[in-house]
C-alpha cells in the first residue's frame, strides 16, 4: 500500500464531513494515494460489504468516479399485460413478497395497473426486490416530509425508479448512501429555512432550485445569514433572485466565508456608517421586482 502525502481540497473535506462516514473518508485517502479499489478489503482490512458501502457514498457525494454502466435497458419500454400479472402473481415468489411489502407500506391494495409497474421496475429496470423496497420506503418519506397525508401513487414511484436507475442506484449500498445524502441534504434546507425565516410551508420548485444552488456552492450558514440582511436591507424583504446575484458574486469572487466578505468590504472602504452602493445586477433585480 502506498504511504505518499495525500493533500485534500477544502471542498472535498467539506464534503467527506458532512457525511459523517468514517468508512467512506478512510477510503478516499486510501483511493487518493493512488491505491485500487480491488486492493481496499485486504489493505485496510475491512469487509467487502463495508467496502461496498463506503464505495457507494464516495459516488453519491461525487468524489469517486461512477463508470458502471446504466441500468435502464435501451430499446422499447415493455407493454406488461394481465396475463403477465397474473403469472408473476402465480409464479414469482420475489414479485409476490415484493407486492405484499408495497401494499403494507403504502396501506392501500395494489390493483392490475399497479401490477405493471411494479413489474417494470423489477424487470426492466432491473432493480432487485430489496432496492424497490427502499426506494418505496424513501417516497413514503419524501411525502411526508412535504406535509402530504395521502401515500405516493405508484406512478409517482415509479418515476423516482427511473431517476435512481439513471443514477446508477441499483444495490442495497447505493440506494442507503443515496438515501443518507438526501437525509443530510433536508437538513441543510432545513437550516436554510430557518435562516431565511421561513417557517410554517415547505418551499416552492423555484425555491428550492435556488436553495439548492448555494448549498452546491458550498456557502456556510452565516454568509448565507448576511446574504439576507444585506437583501432585506436594500429590497425591504426576500428577493430570491436579489439574495443570488449577491451570493453568485461572492461565490465568482471566492468569499466563502462571513469574515472573507467582512475583510473584503473592509478592504473596499465600504462606510461603516451605511450600506455600500448597489452595483448594476442588484439595481436591475429591484427594478425587476417593482415591475412585477
Amino acid at each position: 500500500m502506498m504511504t505518499e502525502t495525500v493533500k485534500l481540497s477544502q471542498s472535498d473535506i467539506r464534503k467527506l464531513l458532512s457525511a459523517a462516514n468514517p468508512d467512506a473518508a478512510l477510503l478516499y485517502l486510501y483511493l487518493s494515494g493512488g491505491n485500487r479499489l480491488e486492493r481496499a478489503v485486504d489493505d485496510l482490512q475491512m469487509n467487502p460489504s463495508r467496502v461496498s458501502c463506503a464505495a457507494a457514498a464516495l459516488r453519491q457525494l461525487g468524489l469517486m468516479p461512477d463508470n458502471r454502466p446504466s441500468r435502464i435497458a435501451y430499446g422499447e419500454k415493455p407493454n406488461y399485460s394481465e396475463e403477465d400479472v397474473i403469472k408473476a402473481l402465480d409464479y414469482d415468489m420475489e414479485f409476490q413478497s415484493l407486492r405484499g411489502y408495497v401494499e403494507r407500506a403504502l396501506g392501500k391494495p395494489l390493483y392490475t395497473e399497479d401490477d405493471k409497474i411494479l413489474l417494470n421496475i423489477m424487470h426492466y429496470l432491473g432493480m432487485s426486490p430489496e432496492v424497490v423496497s427502499q426506494l418505496v420506503t424513501y417516497c413514503i418519506t419524501q411525502s411526508r416530509e412535504k406535509g402530504r397525508s395521502r401515500p405516493p401513487s405508484l406512478r409517482t414511484i415509479e418515476k423516482e425508479a427511473y431517476a435512481w436507475a439513471e443514477r446508477g442506484i441499483d444495490t442495497t449500498e447505493e440506494a442507503s448512501a443515496f438515501m443518507e445524502k438526501q437525509r443530510v441534504r433536508n437538513s441543510h434546507i432545513g437550516r436554510l429555512m430557518q435562516v431565511l425565516q421561513i417557517h410554517g410551508r415547505n418551499l416552492t420548485a423555484p425555491e428550492e432550485r435556488y436553495a439548492q444552488s448555494w448549498l452546491d456552492m458550498e456557502m456556510e450558514d452565516e454568509l448565507i445569514s448576511m446574504a439576507y440582511e444585506r437583501t432585506c436591507l436594500n429590497t425591504g424583504g426576500l428577493n430570491w433572485a436579489y439574495m443570488n446575484k449577491i451570493l453568485q458574486r461572492w461565490h465568482e469572487q471566492g468569499l466563502r466565508t462571513a469574515e472573507e466578505v467582512r475583510s473584503g468590504d473592509r478592504k473596499g472602504g465600504q462606510s461603516k456608517s451605511g450600506p455600500r452602493q448597489l452595483d448594476a445586477d442588484e439595481v436591475a433585480a429591484i427594478r425587476k421586482m417593482m415591475e412585477d
